[in-house]
């Protein structure tokens, strides 16, 4: 298999998938540049290789062609300023314009397409369709759409020589960019380093930890994150769950948890991971207590309470300053840390507390030679928050991505370079 490293690109167009999916204000200005300037290597590399770059990208989820607020045209000046390199914009994707720029494109030269998502063929999915379609129709559409898609990839593949995938983001999609792709270059495609460091952070991680192993699970439902759970179990040593599944699990043991979040549904399966982590000898540590509110938001009154004993009216927001000392206590002996989810509604900064201290235990055991991976869109987002993503081993820029990978999912991105 290619790597970005050993190819040659000399007088080669190279159409990278990105990922610039970012947040913009009102204004068009991007707000969070992150998952730019994680694509900056792998531009730099096949410029200074002697190629061109054509990129490509999605922005948001455009229900319709040429919707100008998912254009990703105000992004230009944010990836000029980053690369240090004059960027054309196409304006389109498909139209001739585009092909006659790609055609035009010279050594060390750079062009961004149009967002992706402009065009169904992307995603292969048919828009339009009245809300009352007959199972008829809606098949009709989508063997409509599948066809046309073919079109879509063949002509975004005569832009270039070589593909390079570097959207770990949007690699548990089988879109027609991140996946189908590939097949028009079946010795030209490869990885770009997000990619490749995204992998190598993970399998890192997955299949040769330093030990003690400890993973840290938030987020509010234990539905969303059963397989990930069940399949971390086989690995690690101690489990940290946080967030709104700590109600789940006290509920389920016959504890209070007042109005907080809790899945009723789950109470059978929250007892049998219990009985699991038992079983393989898995430290799996809950929070002893909470920061309870009596409503979501900054004016809220706040106390704190036993997390299986919160009075009627109260919900847990964040964990409790014993909760605090617990994970940390944890959190500081581990040799690897994995972290997905906040452990508190960090967004609000009167519940945030907690997630800092997590945060911070992870910064400091990193510093005293632990590996820490962060992923997942939230935990991402809270470490932003606190000024202390530079001081963690790796942080991930794939959400969704990330956690069906570290369920044993085989990813159509991950899938397409290394077939």
């Amino acid at each position: 298999m290619n790597t970005i490293d050993n190819y040659d690109f000399r007088g080669k167009r190279a159409i990278i998938r990105v990922d610039f999916n970012v947040p913009l204000d009102d204004k068009g200005n991007v707000t969070d540049d992150t998952r730019i300037r994680a694509a900056i290597p792998t531009i730099r590399k096949v410029l200074e290789g002697g190629g061109s770059v054509i990129l490509m990208s999605h922005l948001g989820r455009p229900k319709k062609n040429n919707d100008e607020k998912y254009s990703l045209r105000p992004i230009v000046p944010a990836i000029e300023k980053l690369l240090g390199h004059p960027v054309v914009f196409a304006g389109d994707s498909m139209g001739e314009r585009a092909a006659e720029l790609a055609r035009a494109l010279r050594p060390g030269e750079v062009l961004l397409l149009e967002n992706l998502r402009f065009y169904a063929e992307e995603e292969g999915k048919p828009r339009g369709l009245a809300d009352d379609a007959t199972d008829e129709q809606k098949a009709e559409a989508k063997k409509a759409v599948k066809a046309s898609q073919k079109e879509f990839v063949k002509r975004l593949a005569s832009y270039a020589d070589v593909y390079i995938n570097d959207a770990f983001g949007t690699a548990h999609r089988a879109h027609a960019s991140t996946a189908l792709i590939a097949d028009h270059f079946p010795g030209d495609k490869m990885f770009g380093y997000v990619m490749e460091n995204e992998l190598k952070a993970i399998d890192k991680v997955l299949e040769s930890p330093q030990r003690p192993f400890l993973a840290i699970l938030g987020g509010s439902k234990v539905s969303t994150k059963i397989t990930i759970i069940e399949r971390l179990m086989e690995r690690v040593d101690r489990l940290i769950l946080g967030g709104g599944m700590t109600y789940t699990f006290m509920a389920a043991q016959g504890g209070k948890i007042g109005k907080s979040i809790c899945e009723p549904d789950q109470f059978a399966t929250a007892l049998a991971i219990l009985a699991k982590a038992k079983e393989k000898g898995v430290e799996l540590v809950l929070a002893p207590d909470a920061l309870v509110a009596d409503d979501f938001s900054e004016n809220a009154h706040t106390r704190q309470e036993p997390a299986n004993d919160i009075p009627d009216g109260w919900e847990g927001v964040d964990i409790g300053d014993r909760a605090k000392a617990l994970f940390r206590e944890k959190i500081r002996s581990a040799k690897t840390i994995l972290w997905n989810g906040p452990v508190g509604v960090f967004e609000i900064d009167k519940f945030s507390t907690g997630t800092k201290a997590v945060a911070e235990a992870v910064v400091e055991a990193t510093a005293e030679g632990a590996y820490s991976l962060i992923g997942g869109g939230d935990s991402v987002a809270a470490i932003n928050k606190f000024g202390l993503a530079d001081k963690v081993s790796y942080v991930s820029t794939g959400g969704g991505a990330l956690l069906e990978y570290m369920e044993g999912t085989e990813l159509p991105g991950v899938a397409a370079i290394r077939k």
